[in-house]
């Protein structure tokens, strides 16, 4: 298959990892934190300071249907501490000081109750740390059911009893743009029976540079489109769901 993770990763992943990780290095030592959706347990080596818990609900295999970008070699689930629906995690309430969940709202069928679920094991004072894309491709189907979420989601739903502490874009729509001209060639081999020529080269490596000069000089074009989202918020009230 042309379409790997591993090959065609968005223009913000070493961005989204550096910050998450700088998030988890600022919490204090020996607070409880639960890893939602932890997969292959990316962040566990971030939290060695803290007490750590895996949750997963173990169902993706790293093949998937098939379709679209798959991670293409078996994913390796052993880590995980907790095996459940990520809407119905099996603890008690006000179990967690802190919920991360990267990258993975976007596989949830019903992302809302995930965040209620979240809101249930926090305690009050805790804090959620979430990533997810604003446009994403198809991946890890058949578990992909949204594209991405807007900031307005989380302005919505953390409107009542959290402080949004950081709500933080990631790159701008001209970013996005370049990420889906970047990815061209594996499209055009994948989903076509031709491959690019010079003149596909050409032109790709032109508007590539020409996208990347118009976001050094953007204005506020994030709020048009950008790659996803980072944010930390604080519980500040007792659970309103």
């Amino acid at each position: 298959m042309i379409f790997n993770v591993k090959k065609y990763k968005p223009l913000d992943d070493t961005l989204r990892k550096g910050w998450t990780i700088q998030q988890l290095k600022n919490i204090p030592a020996g607070l409880k934190i639960l890893d939602a959706g932890a997969g292959e347990c990316f962040y566990k080596q971030y939290c060695t300071h803290l007490n750590y818990v895996a949750q997963d609900f173990c169902q993706y295999d790293g093949f998937g249907d098939g379709s679209g970008i798959q991670q293409e070699q078996q994913r390796n689930n052993s880590q995980i501490d907790i095996v459940s629906d990520i809407t119905h995690i099996p603890v008690p309430n006000d179990s967690f000081d802190v919920v991360l969940c990267t990258e993975v709202l976007e596989h949830v069928p019903d992302p809302v109750s995930a965040i209620k679920e979240f809101d249930r094991i926090l305690r009050k004072d805790g804090i959620m740390i979430l990533t997810t894309p604003f446009s994403s491709y198809t991946h890890q189907a058949p578990y992909h059911f949204y594209s991405g979420l807007n900031r307005y989601f989380y302005q919505h739903w953390f409107s009542e009893n959290y402080d949004i502490e950081i709500l933080q874009s990631s790159g701008n729509w001209f970013e996005l743009v370049a990420f889906e001209i970047n990815i061209l060639r594996g499209v055009i081999e994948k989903y076509t029976t031709k491959k690019m020529n010079l003149w596909d080269r050409f032109i790709k490596g032109l508007l590539t540079m020409r996208l990347k000069h118009y976001s050094r000089i953007s204005k506020n074009a994030d709020e048009l489109g950008c790659l996803g989202y980072f944010v930390v918020a604080k519980k500040i009230k007792n659970r309103i769901y």
